[in-house]
C-alpha cells in the first residue's frame, strides 16, 4: 500500500535540488516542515576528504520507498520526501535531502529524525571516500 503522504522518493546522479523537495511537500495544512540536507564534508576520521562516490544496490530505491512509507505510517505527517545522490560527488555537494511536513513542528522533527536515521541504517547505499593522503574507505558496505 502506498501512502499519499509519500510525495517524492528518488536516487539521482544529478545534483539535488532543495527547492524541488520543498515544492513536493507544499501543503497549507502543514504547520511544520523539517528539512535535512546531508553534505559532503572535507574531513572524516581526522583525514582530509578529497571526494567520494555513492553506489546503490539495485534494490535501494525500493528500500528507500519502504522506509518513507514506514515513517508515513508511524508518524502523523502530511508529507514525506527523500532524495539521495549516487555517483561522484565533490566537497560541499548535497548527498541526501529529506523532509517531512506535519500539522505541528514536533511531529515533523521526530519523523525527519526517524527518516534519516532509518535511511542510513537500512537503505543499501555505500560511500567510497577518497582521502588527501591517498588512502580510501568504503562506508556502509556489507
Amino acid at each position: 500500500m502506498t501512502s499519499s503522504a509519500v510525495r517524492l522518493v528518488d536516487l539521482r546522479e544529478d545534483p539535488l535540488d532543495v527547492a524541488e523537495v520543498l515544492a513536493a511537500l507544499d501543503d497549507d495544512a502543514a504547520g511544520g516542515l523539517t528539512l535535512f540536507v546531508g553534505r559532503v564534508r572535507d574531513h572524516d576520521h581526522g583525514l582530509g576528504v578529497t571526494g567520494l562516490d555513492y553506489s546503490a544496490h539495485p534494490t535501494a530505491l525500493e528500500r528507500l520507498r519502504e522506509v518513507c512509507e514506514r515513517v508515513a505510517e508511524q508518524y502523523d505527517v502530511h508529507g514525506v520526501a527523500a532524495v539521495h545522490r549516487v555517483g561522484t560527488l565533490a566537497i560541499g555537494d548535497a548527498a541526501v535531502v529529506i523532509a517531512t511536513t506535519a500539522a505541528h513542528r514536533g511531529e515533523a522533527f521526530d519523523a525527519s529524525r526517524a527518516l534519516i536515521d532509518t535511511l542510513k541504517a537500512e537503505v543499501p547505499i555505500w560511500k567510497h571516500q577518497r582521502f588527501a593522503d591517498g588512502t580510501e574507505e568504503w562506508v556502509g558496505s556489507p
